[in-house]
């Protein structure tokens, strides 16, 4: 059972990354700098002031309409059990907390980054978080609002800020428009063949085979290669005799062993590969497309992308590095999620998207 409860709570916390999106519903809010809070004091605060950040700070109410509205959205998901599972000596509600913690660490950061930029939200997007505010605030019932201890107000700076994190983020990636080259971008799809020279002890490490046998695995894989030069079904050959988990692939650059990806990217459609070697064991591929113009376009613009966060990162983590951080930890400890009936609210990302994404 606990095996089972700990393989759940790994799947949920994949989930997790997935789910996590919706703090970052921008281009750049979702992989800047990491918004670590590292220094803690426990003086000095404000009122329900639970961080502190450069001349910045973030109270208990604004943290709760994030905790809360990311509680929701994970139980419309799994339900409500899902806070019982546990992975080694943390909950998935600690998880949780945390990733919240840091995302508005990283809002707060980039808003005062924006600040030192003399990057501001004109009327135009200062009315949107208004009315944003409004769409929002209006949709709480008296139990949300009283639970979080949140007013419109909190809100319209909720919204604004994050508008403003964005927009800082677009301010500068503006420029970094690379220019990326097909074969840079290229997807190929291959058949393969595995054949492993490993296997695992009675503790689960792994175990490389004595070189007798791997030599012997070697000429197994030289007959494979041989009937497959001569005609033989490829796929067929990987179902009878692979140990991969998969027979067909596809992927670009930088996502494979070298070894595996040099040989690859150097075949034609239809030709199969020499014999290759990896530290799994012996490989043999087939290349069945070198090229796929639609999913190229796609890895063209996710480069591109990568590229523009790596830029933004580095002027970011540079900034927050040099910034006072402080904890208010009593605080923060006794911060903990709703778990009311009447908490239902889970669209407040929904409603930034609807008045800040780029279709408005």
């Amino acid at each position: 059972m606990q095996r089972k409860r700990s393989i759940q709570a790994s799947a949920v916390r994949r989930s997790l990354c997935v789910m996590i999106c919706v703090l970052a519903v921008v281009s750049g809010l979702g992989a800047c700098g990491r918004g670590d809070i590292r220094i803690v004091f426990t003086t000095g605060f404000g009122k329900d002031e639970v961080f502190r950040i450069g001349s910045t700070g973030c109270s208990r109410a604004e943290l709760m309409v994030y905790l809360t509205n990311m509680q929701n959205r994970y139980e419309n998901v799994f339900g409500s059990e899902v806070w019982n599972l546990a992975e080694g000596d943390q909950t998935l509600e600690e998880n949780v907390k945390e990733t919240v913690l840091a995302r508005m660490a990283q809002i707060k950061t980039m808003c005062l980054l924006a600040e030192s930029m003399s990057v501001e939200l004109d009327e135009d997007e200062t009315q949107l978080a208004e009315q944003a505010a409004r769409e929002y605030f209006g949709s709480l019932n008296g139990t949300e609002i009283r639970l979080m201890e949140i007013t419109e107000e909190t809100v319209r700076r909720l919204y604004a800020e994050y508008a403003l994190a964005d927009k800082v983020y677009q301010y500068i990636i503006q420029d970094i428009n690379p220019e990326i080259s097909d074969d840079e971008a290229r997807t190929i799809t291959v058949q393969h063949i595995l054949l492993r020279t490993w296997t695992t002890d009675g503790s689960g490490a792994r175990v490389g085979y004595k070189e007798d046998v791997k030599q012997s695995v070697y000429q197994k894989a030289c007959e494979i290669r041989q009937k497959a030069e001569e005609g033989e079904d490829f796929l067929e050959l990987a179902s009878r005799h692979s140990d991969g988990s998969e027979i067909t692939l596809s992927f670009g650059k930088g996502e494979m062993a070298e070894e595996l990806e040099d040989a690859a990217f150097s075949l034609e459609t239809g030709e199969i590969s020499r014999i290759i070697e990896t530290e799994n064991g012996y490989h043999i591929i087939k290349c069945i497309s070198t090229f796929d113009r639609e999913q190229t376009e796609i890895n063209k613009l996710q480069i591109v992308e990568e590229r523009r966060r790596e830029v933004f990162g580095q002027e970011y983590d540079a900034f927050a590095e040099l910034l006072p951080k402080q904890l208010n930890t009593k605080l923060w400890e006794q911060l903990a999620m709703l778990h009311d009936e009447e908490v239902t609210t889970s669209d407040f990302f929904e409603i930034y998207k609807k008045y800040f994404s780029d279709d408005t």
